[in-house]
């Protein structure tokens, strides 16, 4: 017996699945989401260490998790136990539930169900790692040659088999971009509904005032080309750049931004200083390939238009010419290139254009597109299935025998 066809009144029990509970960044602010649109969720995740401070975000909820939870040193490790997570979240026994949400960028998507259940998945991406980004993080991990880099390459290749594998058990994609839907179609030849993530449009509001500053903000890891953006300001004195974040690249960004009277590097502000920053800037700088990017959305919900590099997720968020402006290549120079043409159109960016495009993407419309998608599926799978013409004939024959 299936959700589809048990009895009235009956609870549809549905499972959510996380790879792990550390932080709580993008892809966490989903299953919170998630947990409040079906209050009789139970939670399953890899592991669970996330902080004290952030319990409260899962609304009451004890998570299940896996044997790699009790493994030696997983508290600060648990990313060294990739190669057996494949196992750990086959191991997670879902043969009660009728409905499976799985939140996917490495392996929540892999857990085994059967063909009474129906398992739809949410990709924030692929794994990066095993598929398109291999190279580059074979190349900024150290591990391009050598007998370490053999074997790295060694487990990127079963992560990649195995993943291929585990899609075939998804029923529905959903992705949170078109760029990770393509992902999602090159890696396994899937269709992917998008559903871009909530964004907590509610924090922000448009700032009264603007100051003449252009403003970074982001985690200082390298795919945030944070030095790139600095580099680029470091060749325009005339143009202020506050640079706020924290994180592995912030001594070779302070160090580029050494001697150049134009850039304030604040390094980590908390969030009020950092909504502050977005309400007084000129403009938001985006270097970066996101699946998605959150920040942008923020800044536009602060009325204050982006300037951002157009691939991956910014060309689902901003609208080039009405809340910002795009640069297609990763350089200083198509940078400042961007910034000449905004600051050429000075003006011509309404904020209420960029209040409005941001929310777009607000929690209340995830909450709504999410929960549709998911009737969809459910009634996709409740539907009848007509005969296919391969068993006419069979079907005419017992017509006419039973006549």
């Amino acid at each position: 017996m299936n959700d589809m066809t048990r009895p009235p009144g009956h609870a549809l029990r549905i499972a959510i699945v996380h790879e792990w509970l550390a932080t709580w960044a993008g892809s966490e602010k989903v299953v919170e989401q998630w947990l409040g649109l079906y209050p009789q969720a139970d939670l399953f995740t890899v592991v669970d260490f996330l902080p004290e401070a952030d319990r409260h975000r899962l609304q009451g909820r004890v998570p299940r998790t896996s044997f790699v939870q009790r493994l030696p040193g997983a508290r600060r490790h648990f990313r060294h136990y990739l190669p057996l997570m494949p196992l750990a979240m086959e191991q997670l026994d879902l043969s009660g539930y009728d409905l499976v949400l799985s939140s996917n960028h490495a392996v929540a998507k892999g857990v085994v169900t059967g063909p009474s259940q129906l398992h739809l998945s949410y990709m924030h991406s692929p794994m990066r790692y095993a598929w398109d980004l291999q190279h580059q993080y074979l190349r900024e991990s150290g591990l391009e040659r050598g007998l370490r880099s053999a074997l790295a390459r060694g487990l990127l290749h079963y992560l990649r088999g195995w993943d291929v594998r585990s899609a075939n058990g998804v029923d529905a994609f959903a992705a949170n971009s078109r760029f990770i839907a393509q992902r999602v179609h090159k890696a396994y030849r899937r269709s992917a509904t998008v559903i871009h993530p909530p964004v907590a449009t509610d924090r922000f509001t448009v700032g009264s005032g603007r100051d003449r500053y252009f403003l970074a903000a982001s985690r200082m890891v390298p795919y945030k080309r944070m030095p790139l953006i600095v580099q680029a300001f470091a060749d325009m004195p005339q143009h202020r750049l506050v640079v706020v974040g924290d994180g592995p690249d912030l001594p070779r960004v302070r160090a580029l931004a050494a001697g150049h009277a134009n850039i304030e590097v604040r390094g980590h502000v908390d969030d009020a200083a950092l909504v502050q920053a977005m309400q007084q800037a000129r403009a938001f700088v985006f270097a970066a390939e996101e699946d998605f990017g959150i920040a942008p959305v923020e800044a536009m919900a602060c009325g204050t238009p982006v300037i951002a590099f157009g691939r991956g997720g910014s060309l689902d968020t901003v609208v080039d010419g009405v809340t910002g402006l795009f640069f297609h290549e990763q350089t200083a120079a198509a940078l400042a290139d961007a910034v000449a043409r905004f600051d050429a159109a000075s003006g011509a960016i309404n904020p209420a254009d960029c209040r409005r495009q941001a929310e777009r993407f607000s929690e209340v419309a995830f909450r709504d597109r999410f929960s549709q998608w998911v009737e969809h599926q459910r009634a996709l799978r409740a539907a009848p299935v007509a005969p296919s013409d391969e068993a006419a004939p069979v079907l005419e024959l017992l017509r006419r025998a039973r006549a």
